[in-house]
């Protein structure tokens, strides 16, 4: 657990939270906390989930020192809401970089999407049809504005180091998530929880929360509870026929057992549908075993399409960069 807290400071959190990287390196160092965190499952002892349950029971975000007095006297409530609740950071951001893979899809069939997220939250990232995206790189600025009558009032952005923009965003004529326990944002609370697994120095995502909340309210997708492996077949039966449906997921997979993930894969590879990935590189054995230049253990996650890398991304939907593949010559 302890090195568990320091990669999380120096890898994930450095370059974004600082708070959040000197509380984790804290955490790492405190016997009695993590003390108090073995008192949870395995997979209730995260960085994300310990600091928005704090900051959900008022621990203010000040240095550590003076957090943590806070966070001892509150633990009993603390501890209860992360046995409740779960990560499912659901950040609209990431929509940025999804479209470059959907639009190749939409290129190559002609036809609508037909979206299935597995691991939705509340299913922020199910409209990338609605969300004015602005692509940037050293050259030049291009930005994505939606077509239809469903349009957020927030606009997303992207870096891009070494790749052209989509041309266009995608249609979309369908929508379902699948999740263990999906958000239904007209419920406060919901808000507020995912809006307490912000982190400090990144409150613009807090506006991009309130802003998918209202495309949710006006247009909801089709929301199925459970696990992803036995929901898939169910959602995907309901796709309608004019659209090619299309699988992703992006920051979930890293939370099933290897063996899950291995069904997953043989389900999704048996259905023959599209398939777009969004994880940490070493997530999916399959897509690492192509980027033996690529850092495993590094920030960001591996961008694929059907199973074939096609970009480094921003956790955060930050930037899309360009891979070096088993195929190209070191230079």
């Amino acid at each position: 657990m302890q090195r568990f807290y320091r990669h999380f400071a120096d890898v994930e959190a450095a370059p974004v939270s600082p708070l959040y990287a000197e509380w984790a390196k804290a955490v790492a160092d405190d016997p009695a906390i993590l003390e108090l965190l073995l008192e949870l499952e395995a997979q209730k002892r995260q960085p994300n989930l310990l600091f928005a349950a704090a900051r959900v029971h008022g621990v203010p975000l000040v240095p550590w020192s003076q957090a943590r007095q806070v966070l001892q006297a509150r633990w009993g409530a603390v501890r209860a809401t992360m046995r409740q609740r779960r990560t499912q950071t659901n950040e609209a951001g990431r929509i940025a970089v999804l479209n470059l893979a959907f639009a190749r899809i939409a290129a190559e069939t002609g036809e609508p999407l037909a979206l299935i997220e597995v691991g939705c939250s509340a299913g922020l990232c199910l409209y990338p049809d609605a969300w004015p995206t602005r692509y940037t790189s050293d050259a030049d600025t291009t930005l994505l504005s939606p077509s239809g009558s469903l349009t957020s009032t927030v606009e997303l952005s992207c870096e891009l180091h070494g790749l052209q923009p989509p041309d266009r965003l995608p249609e979309v004529a369908w929508r379902a998530g699948i999740d263990l326990n999906p958000l239904d944002l007209t419920i406060g609370l919901n808000r507020q929880w995912l809006e307490a697994l912000v982190w400090p120095g990144m409150e613009y995502r807090v506006e991009r929360i309130r802003a998918g909340a209202q495309l949710v309210a006006a247009c909801p997708p089709v929301l199925s509870t459970g696990d992803l492996n036995e929901k898939l077949p169910e959602v995907l039966a309901q796709v309608p026929d004019c659209a090619t449906p299309v699988v992703f997921h992006s920051a979930v997979l890293a939370y099933l057992s290897p063996q899950e993930r291995e069904t997953f894969v043989h389900q999704l590879r048996g259905t023959g549908v599209r398939w777009v990935s969004n994880e940490g590189p070493g997530v999916l054995p399959e897509i690492a075993e192509q980027l033996p230049e690529e850092d495993a253990v590094g920030s960001g996650f591996i961008l694929a399409l059907d199973g074939r890398p096609l970009a480094r991304s921003g956790p955060h939907g930050q930037y899309l960069e360009s891979l070096r593949k088993a195929s190209e010559p070191a230079q």
